[in-house]
């Protein structure tokens, strides 16, 4: 019975031992106290959208947040798409002017590049045919040097004083391209916007902020579908 007793007071004493000396520890869980800091590598990748154009893509004459490229990259964040826009419209740019600027730009990658070049062609009466040659070779380097971009080109008309067989001929570049070429397009950049006063500034050919809001919704309702 002594024995017996001598045994059981042992046990209790180096357990009273062992929790004063701080031996007997937490068991772990399978969950950390605190949250693990997630790693950047492992953060989704934000992609780039570059807008390739003239005053349009600019936003002349409107505040730079404003300009539908601007707008295009508030519909983007608030969707929570991993998308960032690079405005790159020159006011006055032709597509001559735009072949021989697009190297400069293509320094940095792109996912997304939206085409939006020839109403300045158009207003100055250049052939179409030059035209569509131009559009042509910007596209061919953009594969070139990113095959797996995604192109959309943004679909240009003129005004009717041209004459009917220029303007139509100029009408046609867009489609033409976008068949050739396997790539979207935007039919007409300006529609609903053109030709309204309501919606452009005294010079008729440049939008609103009003008219940007439209024109940002007619090139969303082509992009969109291959974000």
């Amino acid at each position: 019975m002594n024995k017996l007793y001598s045994a059981f007071f042992f046990i209790i004493l180096t357990g009273m031992i062992a929790c004063k000396n701080g031996e007997l520890k937490k068991p772990e869980t399978s969950e950390p106290d605190t949250p693990r800091e997630v790693s950047k590598d492992a953060l989704p990748k934000s992609k780039t959208i570059i807008f390739f154009g003239n005053s349009l893509t600019a936003g002349y004459g409107v505040d730079p947040s404003e300009a539908f490229p601007a707008l295009i990259q508030g519909i983007i964040d608030s969707l929570g798409l991993q998308y960032k826009v690079v405005n790159a419209g020159v006011s006055g740019e032709t597509t001559a002017g735009g072949n021989s600027r697009i190297d400069w730009v293509l320094h940095q990658p792109v996912d997304v590049f939206v085409l939006e070049l020839g109403g300045n062609d158009g207003l100055r009466g250049i052939s179409p045919a030059e035209t569509k040659k131009n559009l042509q070779t910007i596209i061919n380097k953009v594969r070139s040097k990113y095959p797996g971009t995604k192109i959309v080109l943004a679909g240009m008309q003129i005004p009717p004083n041209m004459g009917q067989r220029y303007t139509g001929a100029f009408k046609q570049i867009y489609p033409d391209l976008a068949k050739e070429n396997n790539i979207t397009l935007i039919p007409f950049l300006l529609d609903h916007v053109g030709g309204d006063p309501a919606l452009n500034q005294p010079d008729g050919i440049h939008p609103t902020a009003s008219g940007h809001k439209i024109v940002a919704e007619n090139v969303w309702k082509e992009l969109k579908g291959i974000l």
